[in-house]
């Protein structure tokens, strides 16, 4: 079975001017999850998907270089368009989508969601953070019941995606166009490694990550 891994990469970015080329740790922000895929056995291919040739120059070694049309980078384009585009030109039987802007999930992390797709014991995986808070959801309590409030130790937690990564099946994709199945198992990350950088803020706390992991332990 072959397995590939790929990044969207856009440059035009609103929120966060030039963010994946920005330095964090002493290096562009995407080379991070591209590092981290490469050093994952189970993946065939690492791919970049990206309409800005200069971004070739800056792949680590073993990272491939797709072109992809510009009309991919307009703000109103849907992850659904760059993920069809991709996968219609780059064949593979799972694909792996991963963001560059996730640059702490870890290879290990990855890898044990590969395995549990790739044992057929399920359709897909994605990442994604286990809140145990009192969590609302459209003026409503989401997972306790305001006549009965629980610890918070023993309320029950809901989990949010992170964009960190999605596994799913050529199949699945091309058929329901879904990145997430009926039966996927959920890589339960911790606040870190489910950083995504979205906004200032986030990379303010990535570059404090990043700096705390240099200092002697």
């Amino acid at each position: 079975m072959k397995t590939v891994a790929f990044v969207p990469i856009r440059l035009n970015s609103q929120r966060v001017a030039g963010k994946n080329l920005r330095l964090l740790g002493g290096e562009p922000l995407l080379c991070h999850i591209l590092k981290t895929l490469r050093n994952v056995g189970q993946i065939d291919e690492v791919w970049v998907f990206c309409s800005d040739e200069r971004v070739r120059e800056l792949l680590p070694e073993g990272v491939r270089f797709l072109k992809r049309s510009d009309e991919l980078d307009r703000d109103t384009t849907l992850g659904r368009e760059i993920y069809d585009s991709f996968t219609q030109q780059v064949e593979a039987d799972l694909y792996l989508l991963a963001h560059a802007t996730s640059p702490f999930i870890r290879s290990q992390t990855i890898s044990e969601a590969l395995d549990k797709v790739l044992s057929g014991a399920y359709d897909s995986a994605f990442s994604a953070e286990r809140i145990q808070t009192f969590a609302w959801y459209e003026g409503q309590p989401l997972n306790y019941s305001l006549d009965d409030i629980p610890r918070t130790q023993t309320i029950e937690p809901v989990y949010v995606e992170t964009s960190a990564f999605f596994i799913f099946p050529a199949a699945l994709w091309r058929t329901r166009h879904r990145r997430i199945g009926n039966s996927p198992w959920m890589a339960v990350v911790d606040r870190i490694e489910g950083l995504d950088i979205d906004y200032p803020e986030d990379f303010t706390m990535a570059e404090i990550i990043a700096a705390g992991r240099k200092l002697p332990q």
